[in-house]
């Protein structure tokens, strides 16, 4: 039988599930921007006063990271300043539109640790000339995510320290009850933009102490509750 596409369509990507041998597909990978208090601020933000907002990364963005080892990736091109943002990352299960806060995390399939790396020269480049900020967030392998928990085995985290280490030493210290959007504020909002499907992935802002990495070196974000993270630039 023929194909019925015009060219071989590209691989689905997909995250690791502990427990499971069945992986989660990836459908949009979404990202709310200044979420926690200090992270707002030292960037120039004012959390007393900013609205939520958000971004997206493309799903092909989002790199599984399944275990304690190491995973190495391609340090991007076109930047001399690749951040680091440590977030923990909401994986829907089921999607709506207009989805009530109450109802919100009935539709978390899990949760992971993950990573919004980002080209920080160009995101400036961009913020200065009031353009988009693709090529600041979307580079290629941007996005790792640890391996997912079921929300139906660990809950919902809604407390504990985030934290980021590179080559050992602490970068990024935070807890997530310092969050100014909660998750299902999040969902709640992002609903009322976007129909959401199951395979969404929201990440959940980063705390402060963002800031950049050279090559060669390691990545580890733990969050409590969750799967480890650890991933080298090459």
């Amino acid at each position: 039988m023929s194909s019925p596409f015009a060219i071989p369509p590209e691989k689905l990507t997909t995250l690791a599930i502990e427990g499971l041998d069945a992986v989660f597909p990836v459908n949009r990978v979404y990202c709310i921007g200044r979420n926690y208090a200090a992270h707002a601020r030292e960037m120039g933000g004012d959390p007393t006063r900013e609205a939520p907002f958000f971004f997206m990364k493309p799903a092909d963005s989002a790199v599984s990271c399944p275990s304690d080892l190491r995973v190495d990736l391609p340090y991007p091109t076109m930047t001399e300043s690749y951040h680091f943002e440590a977030e923990m990352v909401v994986a829907l299960g089921k999607g709506g539109q207009n989805i009530a806060e109450s109802d919100a995390l009935a539709h978390v399939f899990g949760y992971g640790a993950g990573l919004d790396m980002t080209r920080r020269d160009r995101q400036d480049e961009a913020k200065a000339a009031r353009r988009p900020w693709e090529v600041g967030k979307c580079a290629d392998h941007s996005a790792p995510v640890g391996l997912l928990r079921r929300a139906s085995e660990i809950g919902h985290p809604e407390h504990g320290t985030i934290r980021l280490d590179v080559d050992g030493q602490v970068r990024q210290q935070s807890v997530l009850e310092a969050m100014i959007w909660r998750v299902p504020e999040q969902i709640a909002i992002l609903s009322q933009f976007f129909t959401l499907k199951a395979g969404d992935l929201i990440f959940t802002g980063t705390p402060e102490g963002v800031g950049a990495i050279e090559r060669l070196e390691t990545i580890k974000v733990e969050i409590e509750g969750l799967a480890p993270l650890m991933v080298r630039y090459v």
